[in-house]
């Protein structure tokens, strides 16, 4: 509990009696975390510690846990300072970057690192990573060329595009083709589609970066192929279609094909460029997805198929690869754009390459079983039976860890697509809900966050709710460890000891 009240000459007396960072770094305690720490870390660490001992005093609150009150005067805890100052360097010398359990339901998390690879995909990152590889080598003649072009065939050949090309995300992907083919030009979409990203990121603020010129046309809810027709003029570059995957606009509505967009570009001998967003390389039928679900995300190649010149999307979405910009279309197109100085700055790196070639063979060389080999589609059509018994796993465990004082149960739910996918699906699910009279839900939510492996759940209702849908085989044990977590940080507030011994899943 923090100490509300301190007089001002307790303030002054305990602002002279803090140390210097230098006689900190001379105490046995601190001196030995050079062994591994850079002393310039440790310097750092030092004097934020002491600063935030200083706001506190000016503050008039400190924590109780720092002094030492004999009745006379208020003295440091010099043990405690030290503590503070090495679970400080401990942080920042620590991986920042650590791998979670997503028991949220939300499949495709841009938090927690969107899709999940599959094994292939992991092993092809850690080959390439631990040695070197013919990353810009042409192996047959012994020359360098574009390392895009390891992966060129494959997605031509599931799209059915003449050429593609992969750069580091869908972002940059449109922002190059913009600035290839329309700096100083305009570019045509419709108003409706104008969306807005992660992070903030609008549509607009990306074509104004890359130097096109927007004509928005037609009207939030409604644009008609006539209002293309009368926008078209002598310096128009481009027709841009905008896929709304994070979003829906419902009721009184109308748009415009592809094809129909396709054939007045033609028409106007300027090219379509589609902005899919979500790369959807498998029909839903191909997924056998469950009936009933108002899945509205168009196929890449039926788009191609449609006659757009350009497409681009995401590689780490429905496609269920690591993070990359897809563009595919028009050869004539593809080799400006290839050709484009900024390709330099926002070219892809090796390892999400990798991830990308190796699950791309995957969709090629197993396409009747990319549900069950890529992760993102194997939760995405996860039978809810399965997800059932998944729960009915968790909730036995849960129940024989946390003991009296914690009430662990069923409830149904709905899983989401996520990464701005699929805005209207809602795949039927289990919870596994915990909640307790003691503990309040946020609380039982943070000890799970702070457990070895943290568990990151959904809260509401004042309970925390465990989706397993979301929740991968392997991170099973980590989901009992972040229980027993619970179990221990809040077992002087129940009725029973917990039983860290139980509930293996």
């Amino acid at each position: 509990m923090p100490r509300n009240t301190i007089p001002d000459s307790d303030r002054t007396a305990l602002l002279r009696q803090i140390p210097s960072v230098e006689r900190l770094l001379q105490s046995p305690q601190i001196r030995a975390l050079l062994d591994r720490a850079e002393r310039s870390v440790v310097s750092r660490c030092t004097a934020q510690t002491l600063d935030e001992v200083r706001a506190s005093i000016a503050s008039g609150k400190i924590e109780k846990r720092w002094l030492i009150d004999d009745g006379k005067a208020l003295r440091f805890k010099d043990n405690v300072l030290i503590a503070r100052i090495i679970q400080k360097v401990n942080q920042t010398i620590g991986r920042s970057i650590r791998r979670v359990v997503n028991a949220t339901g939300v499949i495709i998390h841009t938090n927690l690192g969107r899709s999940v690879l599959p094994t292939p995909a992991v092993e092809a990152v850690c080959a390439i990573a631990s040695g070197y590889s013919n990353l810009e080598f042409e192996l047959l003649e012994g020359e360098r060329w574009e390392r895009t072009r390891h992966i060129a065939d494959a997605l031509a050949g599931l799209t059915g595009a003449e050429d593609a090309f992969v750069v580091n995300n869908n972002a940059a992907a449109v922002l190059l083709c913009l600035n290839t083919l329309a700096v100083g030009k305009e570019v045509v979409v419709s108003r409706g589609e104008l969306v807005e990203i992660g992070g903030s990121f609008r549509m607009p603020d990306v074509m104004e970066a890359s130097g096109a010129i927007l004509k928005e046309v037609g009207t939030t809810n409604k644009t008609k192929l006539l209002d293309y027709q009368r926008a078209i003029g002598e310096r128009t570059a481009l027709i841009l279609k905008v896929h709304t995957s994070n979003y829906k606009i419902v009721g009184f509505t109308q748009d415009v094909s592809v094809k129909e967009l396709a054939a007045l570009a033609q028409e106007h001998d300027i090219p379509l460029m589609v902005d899919l967003g979500s790369g959807l390389l498998l029909s839903w039928e191909r997924l056998c997805m469950p009936p009933g679900h108002n899945l509205e995300e168009p196929l890449v190649r039926d788009i191609v198929s449609a006659g757009a010149s350009l497409v681009t999307f995401s590689a780490d979405k429905l496609l269920g690869a690591s993070q990359a910009g897809v563009i595919v279309g028009s050869a004539e197109l593809l080799k400006r754009i290839a050709s484009n100085p900024l390709t330099r700055a926002v070219r892809i790196d090796k390892l999400s390459l990798a991830a990308l070639d190796a699950t791309l063979r995957l969709y090629l060389a197993w396409p009747t079983r990319a549900t069950e080999l890529v992760p993102t589609l194997r939760m995405l059509t996860l039978p809810v039976e399965e997800v059932r018994q998944r729960a009915e796993k968790i909730a036995s465990s849960a129940s024989a860890i946390l003991g009296e004082g914690f009430k662990v149960s069923l409830q149904p739910g709905s899983s989401k697509s996520g990464g701005g996918s699929l805005p209207l699906l809602e795949l039927p699910t289990v919870l596994v809900a915990v909640s307790a009279e003691e503990v309040s839900a946020e609380e039982i939510a943070r000890a799970l966050r702070s457990s070895k492996v943290p568990v990151i759940a959904r809260v509401a209702d004042e309970k925390v709710l465990l989706d397993p849908r979301t929740v991968l085989k392997e991170d099973m044990d980590a989901l009992v460890e972040g229980f027993r977590s619970v179990a221990e940080k809040f077992a002087s507030r129940k009725k029973t000891p917990a039983r860290t011994d139980a509930g293996q899943l």
